[in-house]
């Protein structure tokens, strides 16, 4: 029988990937919706979540596609009401508020999920597997792309808590999370942030690997034409190259056939693994790709560049 669940922020990312997901999968029925605006046709819509908390004890799953900044007071609500919360990336506006939502949830006895969809890319976990017993010698990730194109209209990216860049760019961190073998850390980083901004809209990061090995990233928003989201590893036994945001891979540029192709998509693997955390009553709350963001903020140093509209 299929799990009933809310889905609460029905912007870009709900209607292009978790209304479909849940939509397609045999362990979920939306059966809610919360938004202050328009909601999801034939679902039941509240624009409160404590009126949904209250009018729907049988939905026991939130999924949240809120904003950052907002998420905090509706993920608390669902876990002080007994329910198991899954969170889009970011986690969270903060760290503190993560660790804050986990400890909730334990002491709730409730399943809370941070998701990095990327990771769930269809050839990250091939990489991962390659790259386990190379000596790493240079690591590059370049992650280019269009703000215009895949935040049209939203300003909350360039308000506190939006992250700028590091929308995008948390998700080649969270693949760096997931197929390095060994953690690295941040040592320098520089932002650029546009002079009418509050968040970057570029980042250059270099890392700390602790067998020496040069690890930096390089994100930028201003992308024309084709988008470009790679990995390239250099090791003692070839060169790995992740493109297309993990989907495709190539060693010594010899195309290499995903290894994980069960499901198809990344979020409908996540949704799978809500299934698995929920029945199993499992936490999953890795935040080590929003360690390095947060570290960026802390540590980068900042250029202030021309306005950008």
């Amino acid at each position: 029988m299929a799990r009933k669940i809310a889905l609460a922020g029905i912007g870009k990312i709900a209607r292009d990937q978790h209304v479909p997901s849940i939509a397609a999968s045999g362990d979920w029925e939306l059966a809610a919706t919360i938004t202050r605006h328009e909601g999801v046709e034939g679902i039941e819509n509240y624009t409160d979540i404590d009126a949904m908390l209250a009018a729907c004890p049988d939905i026991d799953v939130i999924s949240l596609c809120l904003p950052p900044v907002p998420r905090f007071e509706y993920a608390a609500a669902a876990i002080r009401a007994g329910r198991h919360v899954m969170l889009e990336k970011p986690p969270g506006a903060t760290l503190a508020e993560c660790h804050t939502l986990e400890a909730m949830a334990r002491e709730a006895g409730v399943s809370i999920f941070a998701t990095w969809h990327s990771r769930e890319a269809a050839s990250v976990e091939a990489a991962r597997k390659w790259l386990a017993d190379k000596t790493l010698k240079r690591l590059k990730i370049t992650w280019l792309e269009d703000v215009r194109l895949w935040h049209p209209g939203q300003e909350w990216i360039w308000e506190p808590g939006g992250l700028g860049v590091f929308d995008p760019g948390i998700n080649a961190l969270s693949i760096l999370t997931r197929i390095l073998p060994v953690p690295v850390h941040l040592r320098s980083a520089t932002l650029k942030f546009p002079d009418n901004r509050q968040t970057p809209i570029a980042a250059d990061l270099d890392f700390r690997h602790p067998g020496g090995a040069e690890v930096n990233a390089e994100f930028d928003w201003r992308k024309e034409g084709d988008q470009f989201w790679n990995i390239e590893a250099e090791t003692d036994a070839g060169t790995l190259v992740l493109s297309d945001g993990g989907a495709n891979l190539s060693i010594d540029g010899a195309p290499v056939e995903a290894s994980d192709v069960a499901l198809d998509g990344e979020y409908p693997k996540l949704y799978a693994r809500m299934v698995d955390l929920v029945q199993t009553g499992e936490i999953d709350m890795d935040l080590s790709p929003m360690v390095h963001v947060a570290d960026a903020f802390l540590l980068g140093k900042r250029e202030t560049i021309e306005p950008f509209d």
